[in-house]
């Protein structure tokens, strides 16, 4: 579990990095490989390898309970800030929350995906370009641009846990540089790596949102005094953090 402080500037609002920040770590998240995942073995403190980074990105949305500039590393050790969230996940779903993924989290964390590698409650469709339909175009690989989306996927279904299973629609996902452009959109976006959602979620306030959001590891938030909340994970691509109202 990692943490870093606030980033308290607009300019190139979705996606810059902060100055003097030092150099980015790399603009692609590692491509997963584990849509239906086979768990082989029972996940505890301590351990290391691919099955743990899966792992961590299916509880990124779980890192911390009160708000706070947190994330789960996605970096396959499972620490202790990897444990705390999978606690968090197992109270959240009903199971023992004892750190320990063992089959019945397992099978909790299986039921939150479908076939093809979306989660139970979002779709690839609702993250691909507005224009194009796909994820082609923009600052990273086609596929690179679509394992983030499906990272993200996990916070949000983490986020409508805690508003409590309210739908949320996605408005806005991926963009191809074309179509940011288009729209007047910041030129380092953080959606022009898959990474970002504009998010609209019927009779719940923006604020709540937000403030429900600073819980679930999103390292860059839009204001909520706008139409929609913005939502990103920044930082998982080396960028600093960026919360637009602060810690609500």
């Amino acid at each position: 579990m990692t943490s870093s402080s606030p980033f308290n500037r607009r300019t190139l609002l979705r996606g810059s990095l902060a100055a003097g920040a030092g150099v980015a770590l790399g603009p692609v998240l590692l491509s997963g490989s584990a849509y239906a995942y086979s768990w082989s073995r029972t996940l505890s403190q301590g351990m290391t390898g691919a099955d743990v980074t899966e792992l961590q990105i299916r509880v990124a949305g779980w890192p911390t309970s009160s708000p706070g500039h947190t994330r789960v590393a996605l970096d396959g050790d499972f620490g202790a800030g990897t444990a705390a969230a999978v606690r968090l996940f197992q109270s959240a779903y009903g199971l023992s929350s004892d750190g320990v993924v063992g089959p019945a989290t397992q099978a909790q964390l299986n039921a939150l995906q479908q076939s093809d590698g979306s989660t139970s409650h979002f779709n690839f469709s609702e993250f691909t370009d507005r224009v194009s339909g796909t994820f082609d175009g923009g600052k990273v690989s086609a596929a690179a641009a679509k394992e983030n989306a499906r990272r993200a996927m996990y916070k949000l279904e983490a986020l409508r846990k805690k508003l409590g299973n309210v739908p949320i629609t996605v408005n806005s996902g991926f963009r191809s540089i074309a179509h940011n452009a288009d729209i007047g959109g910041a030129s380092d976006s953080m959606h022009l790596y898959g990474t970002a959602a504009d998010l609209d979620v019927p009779g719940v306030a923006n604020k709540t949102v937000y403030q429900k959001a600073e819980t679930c590891g999103f390292s860059g938030l839009e204001t909520y005094n706008t139409d929609h909340q913005h939502v990103d994970s920044r930082a998982d691509l080396g960028r600093a953090w960026w919360w637009e109202n602060g810690t609500v």
